[in-house]
């Protein structure tokens, strides 16, 4: 199994990319991922429509036939810690690369949302999508630490 992380833009800023890629070297350890990025949509587009639509396009063509597409988006279902250890551990039961898809700053297409196998929320707040992807990777992560038994997920009482 694949995980890919399939983004809108760069990381601009230097901390955030440091501890994205922080991260992802931790999520390395247990997991192949992959992070791939798109443009995000140029000035021309100052229609968020537009602009989520040309986005769009280049995210699903970036997108592996067959892959499990989680399409992150605020309207999307939450999911605990544990829930997404377990999720993912059913994606390597059937040997099934997923792909997380995280857009730009006008959010995702609705042909993206509508295509997608999954819409998880990282959060009923509006994050930037920058810093959606930073929670990503910290949260895939925390993941394979669940998967493995290993003390750095401590858990929460609800």
């Amino acid at each position: 199994m694949i995980v890919r992380v399939v983004a809108v833009g760069r990381v601009k800023d230097a901390a955030l990319r440091e501890l994205c890629d922080a991260y992802a070297a931790r999520v390395r350890r247990y997991q192949h991922l992959e992070i791939r990025e798109v443009r995000e949509a140029g000035r021309r587009d100052r229609d968020a429509a537009a602009a989520r639509r040309r986005e769009g396009e280049a995210l699903l063509a970036t997108i592996p036939q067959g892959s499990h597409v989680v399409a992150l988006t605020r309207g999307g279902e939450a999911k605990t810690s544990e829930e997404l250890a377990a999720l993912v551990e059913a994606w390597r039961e059937r040997a099934r690369d997923v792909a997380f898809v995280v857009g730009g700053a006008h959010g995702l297409d609705a042909a993206l949302l509508d295509g997608a196998h999954l819409r998880l929320a990282l959060s009923d707040l509006t994050l930037p999508h920058e810093l959606a992807r930073l929670v990503l990777l910290e949260q895939l992560y925390r993941a394979m630490t669940i998967l493995r038994g290993e003390p750095y997920h401590k858990g929460s009482e609800r």
